[in-house]
């Protein structure tokens, strides 16, 4: 069995790594070439830490990766300070690495674990044979500048993971269109040089006082990368009234010219331009399997709608995916046979997002909820009004937002986010989405 693996962020290395040390031959196309930016926050909750125990990736401090105890919360005057839960399934501490240095060792681990991985090759769209079943990708090869050559390739596999990220033209180029009916988000961030690099919490914003005092819409972070930056970003749902019609960069800017001068976060001090990215959150795009082909991270919406974590799913999905790949490349050797059987190999895919969407569905139709109340003004304040004061109850919602519970657990928040989940439907991975969908994320819809 060949595959071929459409882009080398964290979901298509973390998958390219586990196929190639089983011995599963996998050809990664990544557009671009290492190191690259990205828009992030940098910041890696203990699920993505997880995944990176994981793999075996090394992340001492001194290459770069620097911990974090838990998360600062600043809103209606008060800062709270919560450690990382102590939980069985997942590390007590968070992570910052820059995403120029995170995916470029992620990729690097895939290729010592045996991974061709090709960089300077931007898919362009999906072969397909007769009967419509995914059997590669046609790519344009970029020179050093990122630029086309205007030389293309073609490329053959028994199955394609396509893990090319929010804008994923595998995915467009089959047909799969975005989910209007889903939450999307975007982000804005930008670099600092400040003495609060070396900061040991990842610190949250959820209200943005602008240099009037005024609040912002969305919510912000100040997070210390450790060699001399922070990186200071803020994130907006199209829940909010403001989505789509505000200059964010001016936000930022807004919001940053209100901090104490100390901190440095000034125009002078600034490291690079402020850059965005939209963050396609809840599933957005489905199905996320088709005969021949997967999704995986950005590319099926695998943003979390509570707090825009994408990291962690991004590498789930990776693992999740190869395993199945592996089963069915077991299971093509053991039955004696050169090639691997088509039906076999799509009805392992489609185990693969059940596998996802009983994992996440739940969680994401609650962050479905959670986006739709916040984007209302007066509820998020009479949210935090109720919570600040209340570390024990805001820990209970730093461990819902960030996904991190013990299955099973006989802790009472466990409990608790167990029977939450319980309540609501899963949020639906394998259905196109409905004709007649609305165009903005819906208040109160909660169909799967």
């Amino acid at each position: 069995m060949e595959v071929l693996v459409i882009g080398a962020g964290p979901a298509g290395s973390t998958a390219a790594h586990y196929l190639a040390r089983s011995g599963v031959p996998v050809t990664v196309l990544e557009k671009t070439r290492f190191p690259r930016e990205k828009v992030c926050g940098d910041g890696l909750t203990p699920r993505a830490v997880r995944e990176i125990q994981l793999l075996g990736l090394p992340h001492a401090e001194a290459d770069g990766w620097r911990r974090n105890r838990g998360l600062r919360l600043i809103a209606g005057g008060r800062t709270l300070e919560l450690p990382w839960p102590a939980l069985e399934g997942f590390p007590d501490y968070g992570l910052i690495r820059t995403r120029l240095g995170f995916d470029a060792e992620l990729a690097e681990h895939a290729r010592s674990a045996g991974a061709r991985i090709l960089e300077g090759h931007a898919v362009s769209e999906v072969v397909t044979d007769d009967a419509g079943r995914v059997v590669g990708a046609r790519a344009h090869l970029m020179d050093g500048e990122g630029k086309k050559t205007g030389e293309t390739r073609e490329f053959r596999a028994d199955l394609v993971l396509a893990a090319d990220g929010n804008s994923t033209r595998a995915a467009v180029s089959r047909g799969l269109a975005k989910r209007d009916d889903r939450p999307l988000g975007v982000a804005y961030r930008t670099y600092f040089t400040s003495p609060r690099h070396e900061d040991d919490w990842m610190e949250g914003w959820l209200e943005l006082p602008g240099r009037d005092g005024k609040p912002l819409p969305g919510y912000g972070w100040v997070f210390g990368v450790g060699d001399g930056t922070s990186n200071v970003g803020l994130g907006i749902l199209n829940s909010s009234k403001e989505f789509g019609k505000l200059d964010y960069r001016q936000v930022l800017r807004d919001w940053t010219a209100g901090m104490p001068g100390e901190w440095g976060f000034t125009e002078e001090n600034q490291v690079g331009p402020v850059r965005g990215a939209a963050l396609p959150m809840g599933f957005n795009r489905t199905p996320h399997v088709v005969p021949g082909m997967a999704l995986l991270g950005d590319a099926g919406g695998m943003v979390s709608p509570f707090n825009g974590e994408g990291i962690s799913y991004a590498m789930e999905s990776g693992r999740y995916a190869a395993q199945y790949v592996v089963d069915a490349a077991a299971a093509q050797r053991a039955a004696g046979r050169a090639r691997p059987a088509e039906d076999d190999v799509d009805r392992r895919l489609a185990a693969y997002a059940d596998h996802v969407r009983r994992e996440w569905g739940s969680h994401f139709t609650l962050g479905r909820m959670f986006a739709a109340l916040i984007g209302h003004p007066a509820v998020m304040r009479a949210a935090l009004a109720t919570g600040m004061p209340v570390p024990p109850l805001m820990r209970l919602v730093v461990r819902l937002l960030a996904n991190l519970t013990d299955r099973p657990g006989t802790s009472v928040p466990d409990a608790a986010i167990r029977i939450l989940e319980a309540l609501v439907p899963a949020t639906s991975n394998t259905a196109p989405p409905r004709a007649a969908a609305p165009a903005r994320h819906p208040k109160a819809r909660l169909d799967p």
